[in-house]
């Protein structure tokens, strides 16, 4: 199937399969089974509405948007709470599978943002997104994102020179 004649939807899945893992991973805190399982419903969704995509925004960023709607779907069809989740009450937290003790904290330092700050890290400094972009994926304001940012940053420096970065 092609989009425009220009590019397939298999090019679409090999070129940004990885990125839609890295996100599912962050929204699932760590979990590898569960950001497998969601990573296919978006590529699954993407297929299914390929011909409805209209270029309005990178591929990258639509894919990103299905997948951030793919994860609440999931939250809200198992009924877990956001807030408990966010908190950590609701989904064991979980690291990602990495022996680097580099890795391992960084990803505890993931853990400790709040889901939306989490969010927008990985999509903006991560990812690689811009600001607007982040805004359309997470239908939040470019100020929120920022702050969320922000926020996300500050609270990552501050546990890394707590365990030892950066002295």
């Amino acid at each position: 199937m092609f989009f425009g004649g220009k590019i397939s939807f298999e090019k679409v899945v090999r070129e940004h399969q990885a990125s839609v893992r890295r996100l599912m991973l962050t929204l699932t805190k760590g979990d590898d089974m569960l950001s497998d399982d969601l990573a296919q419903e978006v590529f699954i969704k993407a297929y299914l509405s390929w011909n409805t995509f209209r270029a309005m925004s990178s591929t990258k960023t639509w894919l990103f948007r299905i997948a951030y709607n793919v994860f609440y779907d999931y939250m809200r069809a198992n009924h877990i709470d956001i807030i408990a989740y966010d908190n950590g009450h609701e989904l064991e937290q979980q690291v990602y599978n990495d022996n680097s003790d580099k890795v391992f904290d960084v990803n505890n330092a993931m853990q400790m943002l709040s889901l939306s700050e989490r969010l927008c890290v990985t999509l903006a400094l991560i990812e690689g997104e811009k600001i607007k972009d982040v805004a359309k994926i997470t239908k939040l304001k470019e100020n929120t994102v920022k702050s969320h940012i922000k926020r996300g940053k500050e609270k990552l420096a501050t546990y890394l020179k707590q365990n030892g970065y950066g002295k």
